[in-house]
């Protein structure tokens, strides 16, 4: 097992350079990037017309490549360029930027005047509060949802709990977090619930108990939102990996054995049902707490990490983007060794060590 995880330990880091590779070459032919915004601005336009710009800043590095520079003078162009760090050739500054986040450091952000660590550091908490509690409610209902649906499959109740789980699945997390809104948060019927953020203004003149209210009062409907698509996938993968085992012989030979019915679901057939829910732990997880969440907390006015994506995205704030993908895309590759590291836990049957990667 040793050689296995070293193996895919010394594979994260083509897999790392592969991805960081791709994104900067496409972002090469994104228009509107800094220094295009900041031709914009010296002339007065809009953020939105530098997105309908020609090619992006990288495309010339001498300023007269840029819509909308004519008339400033090139020495003024140059000193941007060199603000932005794009005063050198692409493949300098991926090299330099590789080298850079080897020693993990991602730089500053363009607009913020932060470092990339400490926008991080400080839009984390959001998120992994969201994400936390969306996993913890998904697996809670979920897993016995799903047990259940597999033991009475074709009843009554699994064919309306299956109606209900489809129509969550088919609406769009973010559809049904405007609907939570429209209900319950005085967007047209029922004020019971806040509008924004994650805490009342005067959280802090609050009693700690009255701050447990508060916090929960305010996370509930982002939750909600959150757990229903992840929910419904959950269940029926549940279902089915516990139909698929039931019907296997070790099964049939378990309750001829005079097995209890609980002593067969939970002793021989959750085992190796849930083989495949552990598998898809890292991506649920990877989902739920940095992309699952963008729109969420857009709409909710969270400020965590999927928020600072998107905004990085908007401004084209190259140094959040490329940290937060590099770091993201790592906390993935580790949460995959992880997820079958954990196969073996559950069942030791199962050997990576003579597999190749």
């Amino acid at each position: 097992m040793a050689a296995y995880i070293l193996r895919r330990l010394l594979l994260i880091i083509p897999t790392l350079l592969g991805i960081l590779l791709l994104n900067f070459v496409l972002v090469q032919f994104a228009p509107g990037g800094p220094v295009e915004q900041t031709i914009a601005e010296l002339e007065g336009m809009g953020v939105a017309a530098t997105n309908r710009m020609g090619s992006g800043p990288q495309s010339d590095t001498t300023g007269d490549g840029y819509r909308g520079a004519e008339g400033l003078d090139p020495s003024l162009i140059a000193e941007i360029e060199q603000l932005y760090g794009f005063d050198k050739p692409a493949h300098e500054r991926f090299l330099q930027m590789l080298g850079n986040y080897l020693q993990f450091d991602f730089g500053k952000s363009f607009y913020s005047d932060k470092s990339v660590v400490d926008l991080i550091i400080e839009k984390l908490p959001v998120s992994i509060s969201l994400g936390l509690w969306t996993t913890l409610i998904t697996y809670l209902i979920s897993i016995p949802l799903g047990i259940r649906k597999a033991v009475r499959d074709g009843t009554p109740f699994d064919v309306w709990s299956s109606s209900l789980i489809i129509i969550g699945y088919a609406i769009p997390n973010f559809l049904f977090a405007i609907l939570l809104i429209v209900l319950f948060a005085g967007g047209t019927y029922l004020e019971w619930f806040p509008l924004r953020g994650l805490t009342s203004p005067d959280f802090d003149q609050m009693t700690w108990w009255q701050q447990i209210g508060d916090y929960f009062w305010h996370i509930t409907l982002p939750v909600l939102a959150s757990v229903v698509s992840s929910f419904a996938t959950l269940t029926m993968l549940t279902k089915n990996a516990f139909l698929d085992e039931i019907h296997k012989q070790y099964v049939l030979t378990a309750r001829a054995k005079g097995l209890s019915e609980n002593s067969v679901l939970y002793r021989h057939v959750f085992r190796n049902a849930m083989l495949l829910i552990i598998a898809g732990m890292p991506a649920a997880l990877i989902g739920i707490f940095f992309t699952g969440s963008m729109l969420i907390e857009v709409i909710f006015s969270l400020d965590g990490l999927g928020l600072l994506g998107y905004e990085a995205v908007i401004n084209r704030d190259y140094p959040v983007i490329f940290g937060t993908l590099y770091i993201f895309t790592l906390v993935g590759l580790l949460l995959k060794l992880v997820s079958d590291i954990t196969y073996t836990l559950v069942d030791p049957r199962i050997d990576f060590e003579s597999r190749e990667v």
